[in-house]
């Protein structure tokens, strides 16, 4: 890697890891209001000012990670590569910073909400957290022969693999908590919120998370990484 990308990465790390900490800080905030006891299921009922806000955050996040990968890559497929860098390292911080600053989460197996959008997302602590290593792993390699072929790029197969599995990923994060709305509001229903579904939703308690959906998803992502890597490495060596 030569002495500029260096620095970019070096930088973009130092960015992520402040995100991380910002972010953990808002949920620091969050929580002395609206759980002064320790976080936990059933949910707090927010206002629809702070639930609206909560959303726009969490896009906001994303065109942040999005933005600064456009600016450090040189092609796109390296500017995506450190895009997924960028997230995994915020993602993984985030959990660093709530541990040091709440003594949260328990464990690994602790249950979280994970995202907001289109619907909520549930799931214990360590998958998204296996996630992000994955995409650290994934962006290195992208990184990685970048620098040494400006034509590297992820192929049609990878993308339907990537794609895919983070289909299921996503699924088993929102399977039970689509479930349970399920029992008394229609699918429309669910992705246009009205008072009456936020009353309901709030009675959710997480049970059981499909394990064999999330693994499934995550071993397709898995194989994605690995025929991308395999496929760059028999190329370096027959070029």
């Amino acid at each position: 890697m030569i002495k500029n990308l260096k620095i970019i990465f070096i930088w973009l790390t130092i960015f992520s890891i402040a995100m991380g900490l910002l972010e953990s800080a808002v949920v620091v905030y969050l929580r002395e209001l609206y759980y002064p006891e320790g976080f936990n299921f059933p949910l707090t009922i927010m206002s629809g000012t702070i639930a609206i806000t909560e959303i726009l955050r969490e896009a906001a996040t994303l065109i942040m990670l999005v933005s600064v990968g456009i600016i450090a890559g040189r092609t796109n497929t390296e500017k995506f590569g450190y895009f997924i860098y960028s997230f995994a390292i915020w993602d993984i911080f985030y959990y660093v910073f709530l541990k040091l600053l709440l003594n949260w989460p328990e464990s690994f197996l602790t249950w979280d909400i994970l995202f907001l959008i289109p619907t909520t997302w549930v799931g214990p602590v360590i998958t998204p957290i296996l996630l992000s290593f994955a995409m650290i792993v994934l962006a290195l390699a992208i990184i990685n022969f970048t620098n040494k072929n400006l034509q590297t790029h992820i192929n049609k197969l990878e993308w339907g693999l990537l794609i895919s599995g983070s289909i299921i990923c996503i699924a088993s994060f929102t399977y039970e908590y689509t479930e349970f709305l399920l029992q008394k509001f229609s699918i429309i229903e669910i992705f246009t919120p009205n008072q009456e579904l936020m009353d309901y939703a709030i009675q959710f308690i997480p049970q059981k998370f499909p394990w064999p959906i999330f693994l499934t998803g995550f071993i397709v992502i898995v194989s994605a990484i690995a025929l991308f890597v395999y496929r760059n490495v028999k190329y370096l060596q027959n070029k």
